[in-house]
């Protein structure tokens, strides 16, 4: 754990542990020199501890670039989403760790969470203030219903390119994919293909969002009757204007760079390239929207979230919509203009951005290293 701490954190690590359902979990609190930790927490039989630091570093980057008061956190819990006990599991998770949630950490939902997954959190350690993206029956911000994350993934290009009559390919159709599959349509785009966990599918003159997404989950992109299959992988290599990977991290490597038909990359999934594969594609000229630039509509939906949580009146969607698309347009043009200027990869204008706003908040605060130290 130790070759992950630097100048930036981590501040706090807990490991939690249930023998009696076999659930193992962790919180890691990277940087709160902006404000509290904050930031989702995912379920996955195969999740680590490095993995959840690596990404509360990206949520400390996130809430920075869009300047929001909230410090990186996430957590994590090893467990399979889809088991009969994982209402179990999360309960003994959120127990273990009420030392720190509400008080240092609010959890938010990532991948294998859902909305009833915020409420039992809620219901658990019977605080409304435990966590967000509670159904809006509980006065919450409904996330997944509302798309918000892949809704501003789409606006996010919008702002670079004029998304009307260009092709977009989309890996990962869960509920960021399929929020930006819609939107992208909506914006004029051709969404000519798209995957999931079973498969993917392919049709260059263009799938029927609405008819695919009509069929919930990954058997969307089996069940429609359209298009031309491919393995999985291969929907990150077919002709577009936009690649989207809405999936996991370390998807992208140098070698699959130098493949790419896009030219333009925006990151839907955290960390889905690695340096090595930015490199490459910014020798090639191919764009790319870094993930917490382009991904960041679920934080800014989730400050509205935050603020909620002890209110009586729940948060105007149109306000929320109307909020990512400012922040995230803004940001998209900034970034690729000081990656120009710079001569620098996109990754490294936007990680700039965002340092130089934690930096100056940790230095406020007299958190810069002592000399000689």
């Amino acid at each position: 754990m130790f070759e992950l701490m630097d100048e930036w954190g981590p501040e706090k690590v807990v490991c939690v542990s249930d023998p009696r359902t076999g659930m193992r979990g962790v919180l890691v609190i990277d940087n709160t020199a902006r404000g509290m930790g904050k930031g989702g927490t995912r379920m996955s039989p195969t999740l680590s501890v490095g993995e959840v630091a690596r990404l509360a570093r990206v949520m400390t980057w996130k809430w920075a670039g869009v300047d929001l008061f909230f410090g990186g956190a996430k957590a994590g819990i090893r467990f399979d989403p889809s088991s009969p006990d994982k209402e179990a599991a999360l309960r003994a998770f959120v127990r273990l760790l009420s030392n720190e949630i509400p008080r240092e950490y609010v959890i938010g939902l990532d991948m294998g969470l859902t909305e009833r997954d915020a409420a039992v959190v809620q219901d658990e350690l019977r605080d409304r203030g435990a966590a967000v993206g509670t159904p809006a029956e509980l006065g919450g911000v409904p996330y997944d219903e509302l798309g918000v994350t892949g809704y501003g993934v789409a606006e996010a290009t919008d702002a670079v390119m004029s998304l009307s009559g260009k092709r977009v390919a989309i890996q990962g159709l869960g509920a960021v994919g399929r929020a930006a599959a819609r939107r992208y349509a909506e914006l004029g785009a051709t969404v000519v293909a798209v995957s999931s966990a079973l498969g993917a599918v392919h049709d260059p003159d263009g799938l029927d969002v609405s008819r695919l997404l009509e069929v919930p989950g990954d058997a969307a992109v089996v069940e429609y009757a359209g298009g031309s299959r491919l393995e999985l992988g291969a929907e990150l290599l077919v002709p577009t204007d936009v690649l989207v990977p809405c999936a996991l991290q370390d998807v992208i490597d140098s070698s699959l760079a130098g493949r790419i038909a896009a030219s333009v990359v925006v990151e839907g999934a955290n960390m889905p390239t690695s340096v090595e594969a930015q490199e490459v594609l910014a020798a090639r000229g191919v764009q790319v929207l870094p993930d917490f630039i382009a991904n960041a509509g679920g934080v800014v939906a989730a400050g509205f979230a935050m603020d909620a949580r002890h209110s009586a009146f729940r948060p105007d969607p149109a306000a929320i919509y109307a909020t990512i698309s400012a922040k995230l347009r803004a940001n998209a043009v900034t970034v690729l203009e000081q990656a120009s200027a710079a001569g620098t990869t996109t990754h490294q204008a936007a990680r700039a951005l965002a340092e130089d706003r934690v930096r100056k908040a940790m230095e406020l605060k007299g958190r810069v290293p002592l000399s000689g130290n």
